[in-house]
């Protein structure tokens, strides 16, 4: 996975976008706010956007940036706070992972009902972990879905051992490429072959960023305890 650094501009701010472009010929599954769900996609871009982003159309937004970008065919549109320029890469045999990693609000999945109502957030927000990967062998559908399990459990298991009382944050979001061509793999849990690869390899992107974030950042209210 080759991600390079390309740049817009917003609100007066110069801000970063990192792009993997591979071409035609894979699929993927993300749940970005453009190009979600599952399907041929050609690019993925993910963009760094204010922490006060207030645009209530992030699908024609990311659509605007892939045509400043250049970029042709469908893709993946991710958007974050976070420092797109920390964003760490890691492989694991051929497995890559991508992931800008921002802790500002950490929560838990699961809380109770009257915190989740006081915390629910009703338009859209920028994700805060952003982890793209790349898988080199085909996959079926089912497997795509189960590797986005096991993503985002290697993703939780970071966070935590990261210091971070928490298994996120409310906006993450995720993308999974593979190649459309050849025979699939129906295997993507954390003890098959490219299910454990996925998850060392977001296991370690997450990780290195979550660190990273916690050395940069001051406490405040929202740090975790």
């Amino acid at each position: 996975m080759h991600v390079e650094m390309r740049w817009h501009s917003q609100d007066g701010a110069r801000l970063p976008v990192a792009l993997w472009y591979p071409g035609p010929g894979y699929r993927m599954i993300s749940s970005g706010v453009a190009g979600g769900g599952i399907g041929p996609r050609e690019w993925v871009l993910n963009a760094q956007v204010p922490a006060g982003y207030a645009r209530m159309d992030p699908a024609v937004h990311v659509a605007e940036l892939a045509a400043g970008l250049g970029l042709a065919g469908e893709g993946v549109g991710l958007l974050t706070a976070a420092r797109v320029t920390d964003a760490v890469q890691c492989e694991d045999e051929e497995v890559c992972a991508a992931a800008t990693v921002g802790l500002r609000v950490p929560t838990w999945a699961a809380v109770p009902p009257g915190t989740a109502d006081r915390e629910l957030v009703r338009v859209w927000r920028p994700g805060t972990i952003n982890i793209m990967v790349s898988v080199p062998v085909p996959l079926s559908d089912a497997a795509y879905v189960n590797a986005v399990m096991t993503a985002t459990e290697a993703k939780t298991q970071a966070v935590l051992e990261a210091g971070f009382r928490a298994t996120g944050t409310a906006s993450d979001a995720i993308c999974i490429a593979a190649p459309a061509a050849g025979r699939p793999e129906d295997f993507t849990g954390p003890r098959s072959l490219w299910g454990a690869r996925i998850a060392r390899a977001v296991h370690s992107a997450v990780h290195a960023g979550a660190v990273r974030y916690a050395a940069k950042a001051s406490p405040g209210p929202a740090w975790p305890a």
